[in-house]
């Protein structure tokens, strides 16, 4: 969800731009207003979620990006629409580190993904011996 809202926006940016009156700085604020706070507070969520526990970051992440996606359906003007925009990009940093540790801890995902780990880096480790003797 906030992987995808990060690019799906530029699908919109024709209607945007003609229904709230934008200039290609302000539509350009939209598409990075969201990517700056997600990369800037991305570890902070992480951190976050180790201090205050996973699960509860992960939900006040999605509570904050689904109020933000909410704003931003509901923006009379550019600036409501970016500032919205950038709460979604906070939200998305609480939830993304929360989302993927609590996958990554679940004993379904580890007995999977422990095979398939070693199974990929017994390649890795093949394929890193092999190729300079392959190439010459």
């Amino acid at each position: 969800m906030a992987f995808i809202d990060g690019t799906v926006v530029n699908v919109a940016l024709p209607a945007l731009q003609s229904s709230l009156n934008a200039t290609a700085v302000d539509l350009q604020w939209v598409i990075e207003a969201y990517s700056l706070l997600l990369s800037a507070f991305l570890l902070v969520g992480g951190s976050l979620g180790d201090h205050y526990g996973r699960r509860r970051i992960f939900l006040i992440g999605i509570a904050l990006f689904a109020c933000a996606s909410a704003a931003c359906g509901f923006a009379a003007d550019i600036r409501q629409l970016i500032a919205a925009r950038a709460l979604q990009g906070l939200g998305a940093a609480l939830l993304i580190p929360g989302s993927l540790a609590i996958i990554s801890s679940s004993s379904i995902f580890r007995s999977r993904f422990s095979s398939f780990s070693s199974r990929f880096g017994t390649s890795q480790k093949i394929r890193t011996k092999k190729t300079p003797e392959l190439i010459g």
